[in-house]
């Protein structure tokens, strides 16, 4: 799944720990912007369908020695195990490093909560989600795919957008119970039937879920759903502690349950509709999702992407839900998924549709980021979109990436 954390990025090694927490989920993090701030199309707009159109941060406006500099940091371990990172500005791939790193020696002897290394007498332990098993983790089985954990929520929300557009689902407001048709739900508690699908992507569900900063132990709601054989079954089990839409609590669960909200709506599993209603119309045409025991795609943290496709989401935002003349997503979802739902959920964060808000100075950036580095920046008001991956879960010390990464992009 993903170990998550809500709050600001913290150190790798000290996130790995309080990670560990939610280890079994996703993380998600960063953002910022507000309303209305996606930028829309013209003729001279670049569409990367069939790959981005090439380069160079000077032609684009950025400074090439602060990339330069970023660039020489994380190749001397500064920001612990980085994979890759990517930056596009006005259509254009203007910063593109890959970084080597040998899982197999890093994870070899590894044993934890997160799963085993190499040398495990059973690398099957845990299978998918194995954290340390370098077949797996962060790329799948040598495959260009990347582990994206929690950023695989705000591509979920995407494609309940593009289920909107489609047809597929009439309204957010509708509650989300009836799509859940194949449970029993005669005991579900009065208050939870209000619950609308909207509640499920703004984190307010009222469903009691204990995962920020909780070891990773029964105390931990999301390790708890992960061991379960039946995930969306063990989350409609949790108690309700607030009125839907009053309280704002983050809880990988109710990211599970738009897994099944997908399936009732259009009668296919999340993967199987995101294949012909998101990842087709701009070009993607490689991934894998995990798959929980009972069957259902890991919509909290289970999606794996190539950084150049999930660039590609955050374009798709920039653009205002258009691709190449076709509406992908709503006139007005991205507004709305990228406004505060819930300001201040932490001190400077606020909360849309699976999507973090924050501001630098009074740049506005959106971000959806998971457990062990992995990072979706987009920021409007310089049409740029930012991925990074790394794989930051083994507890060595490292700075976190994303704030120099901002620094290189936003250039004052």
């Amino acid at each position: 799944m993903r170990p998550q954390s809500a709050a600001p990025p913290a150190p790798p090694g000290r996130r790995a720990r309080a990670l560990a927490a939610v280890v079994w989920a996703g993380l998600a993090v960063l953002a910022a912007t507000a309303p209305g701030g996606a930028i829309g199309q013209d003729q001279a707009t670049p569409w990367p369908t069939s790959g981005w159109s090439r380069g160079t941060p000077d032609s684009q406006g950025l400074d090439p020695a602060r990339f330069a500099a970023l660039d020489q940091e994380i190749r001397g371990g500064k920001y612990g195990y980085v994979d890759r990172v990517l930056v596009t500005r006005r259509g254009r791939l203007v910063f593109d490093a890959r970084y080597t790193q040998d899982y197999r020696a890093i994870s070899r002897d590894r044993t934890g909560p997160l799963g085993c290394g190499e040398g495990c007498a059973d690398p099957d332990w845990l299978g998918d989600y194995n954290y340390y098993q370098p077949d797996r983790h962060p790329y799948y089985r040598g495959r260009e795919v990347h582990t994206l954990q929690s950023v695989t929520k705000t591509v979920t929300a995407t494609v309940i957008g593009a289920a909107l557009v489609r047809g597929d689902l009439k309204s957010l407001d509708e509650p989300f119970l009836p799509f859940l048709r194949d449970r029993d739900l005669t005991n579900i508690d009065a208050r939870l039937r209000k619950a609308t699908v909207r509640n499920l992507l703004t984190m307010k569900s009222g469903i009691a879920w204990q995962e920020q900063g909780r070891p990773l132990d029964d105390s931990n709601t999301t390790l708890m759903m992960v061991r379960s054989k039946d995930w969306i079954a063990f989350t409609l089990a949790q108690p309700v502690e607030s009125t839907p839409g009053t309280t704002w609590n983050f809880n990988s669960g109710a990211s599970q349950l738009l897994s099944g909200v997908v399936r009732g709506a259009t009668g296919r599993f999340i993967d199987e509709y995101a294949r012909d209603a998101l990842f087709a119309p701009l070009g993607i045409r490689t991934w894998y999702w995990k798959k929980t025991p009972a069957g259902f795609p890991d919509t909290e943290g289970g999606l794996y992407l190539r950084a150049e496709d999930l660039a590609k989401i955050g374009y798709l935002y920039l653009r205002d839900g258009m691709w190449d003349g076709q509406r992908v997503l709503p006139e007005g979802f991205v507004r709305d998924a990228t406004s505060p739902h819930t300001a201040g959920v932490f001190p400077g964060w606020d909360y849309g549709y699976q999507w973090w808000m924050t501001t630098r100075g009074r740049t506005r950036i959106w971000t959806g980021r998971g457990f062990g580095g992995q990072t979706l920046l987009v920021i409007p008001s310089l049409d740029v979109v930012a991925v990074a991956y790394a794989w930051n879960i083994f507890d060595e010390q490292a700075q976190d990436l994303t704030g120099s990464l901002l620094d290189a992009i936003i250039q004052r």
